[in-house]
């Protein structure tokens, strides 16, 4: 693959991506403080397919879009959730497809057979986040048929919405479903709403140049099943349509 200008780098030889490793099985840190998991795999599949070396810089999610077109980095891999309105502010690279979760602790006795159910409930969930809108949008439309409004709590990271949710802070959390899911097979959670709200999953760049040579990679990891594999062996769900591609117009 031809290799990426200089200029459209924001280091020589490096592709800079940030991460919030606090999401199983896309992000996080081992026994050991490596960072693991489904994009940190990703990325270092396609810097190695652009001839880069991946470099992921480690930061909460509120502080990345503000980073990014900064020049901090070149691009977000964190499992963002694909947003019209963030399309606008960066290239978007849409790559999978996720959901959301709303869990209760494991000895919880809470049942939420659906979004209206979760009125007049505390609810944990990521600030700025995808699920954060989901949940005030349920919100709005559950106290416009006059039903109590919910507590919506907001974290700076998944971990510590897990973290309230297990110390009895809240009645349940709503988590990416690749989260949420993880959180259950592990006993930290039991599911009560499973796989709201879906939405693809996105990769973003703050340069075209950058995001078109990834788009390449990806496309080209379709075809010969390096796609498939990675995907697959974190559970997560591939895009329907088979092809990745920029979407959105992009920053003007």
């Amino acid at each position: 693959m031809p290799a990426i200008p200089k200029s459209e780098l924001i280091a020589e030889g490096k592709l800079m991506l940030s991460t919030n490793p606090t999401l199983r099985p896309l992000q996080y840190v081992d026994s050991t403080g490596e960072l693991k998991g489904m994009n940190v795999d990703l990325a270092n599949e396609i810097a190695k397919r652009l001839c880069l070396k991946a470099e992921l810089v480690r930061m909460d999610f509120p502080a990345m879009i503000p980073a990014l077109k900064a020049g901090r980095f070149d691009g977000i891999n964190t499992g963002m959730f694909y947003t019209e309105e963030r399309s606008k502010l960066m290239w978007a690279v849409p790559y999978a497809m996720s959901a959301i979760d709303v869990v209760a602790a494991p000895n919880s006795k809470a049942t939420v057979p659906s979004p209206e159910a979760l009125e007049g409930l505390t609810v944990g969930v990521e600030t700025d986040s995808y699920q954060e809108r989901w949940l005030r949008t349920v919100d709005k439309d559950n106290q416009a048929k006059g039903k109590k409004a919910m507590r919506i709590n907001a974290f700076p990271t998944a971990s510590d919405v897990m973290a309230a949710l297990r110390a009895g802070q809240l009645d349940v959390a709503a988590f990416p479903n690749y989260a949420g899911g993880a959180f259950v097979k592990s006993g930290m959670a039991r599911m009560l709403l499973p796989a709201q709200g879906g939405s693809p999953t996105m990769m973003s760049f703050r340069s075209k140049v950058v995001a078109d040579a990834v788009v390449k990679a990806y496309n080209d990891m379709i075809k010969d099943g390096t796609y498939d594999r990675i995907l697959g062996e974190y559970e997560m769900t591939k895009l329907p349509e088979r092809v990745v591609a920029i979407r959105g117009e992009g920053p003007k």
